[in-house]
């Protein structure tokens, strides 16, 4: 899996002009399920999410984590994180997950966050969706799946 995490003042996403998730303070993330992802990547990807220290402490530090600063995640499928672009100019997208399998995946990191007690907004996977957001910072992180990318 493979992740992009924003940490935003706010976010929403639309979908056929009605906000079907919205934050305020938190984590953007635009998640990418790759062929071969599985529940331990799912567990994975939940954990370094959560426990992402991107959030600054009183000293102006980034050492403070969601639960900490009772941040939200908008997650947002994106199977576009595993366009190659190596060859030629047209991504190909082969190593993304077939879409079955990814959206159950990625309703699984949901999950698995939700049980580390962040609230976790989402939008419609494989959806045309409009997305907005305040950055914070700004503050992008690439998250790795633990095979690598």
């Amino acid at each position: 899996m493979r992740a992009v995490a924003q940490r935003v003042a706010e976010a929403r996403v639309r979908v056929g002009g009605r906000v079907v998730g919205e934050i305020a303070r938190g984590l953007l993330v635009y998640l990418g399920v790759g062929a071969g992802d599985d529940e331990a990547a799912a567990g994975y990807i939940a954990e370094k999410l959560v426990g992402l220290r991107v959030f600054e402490d009183a000293a102006g530090k980034m050492s403070l984590d969601l639960p900490t600063v009772g941040g939200a995640v908008l997650l947002v499928s994106q199977f576009t994180l595993y366009g190659d672009v190596r060859k030629g100019r047209r991504p190909s997208f082969d190593k993304a997950m077939e879409p079955v399998a990814a959206e159950a995946l990625y309703r699984r990191v949901a999950e698995l966050m939700r049980a580390r007690g962040v609230v976790v907004e989402t939008g419609v996977f494989r959806a045309e969706m409009l997305v907005e957001s305040v950055n914070e910072g700004p503050v992008t992180i690439l998250v790795d799946g633990a095979r690598g990318f």
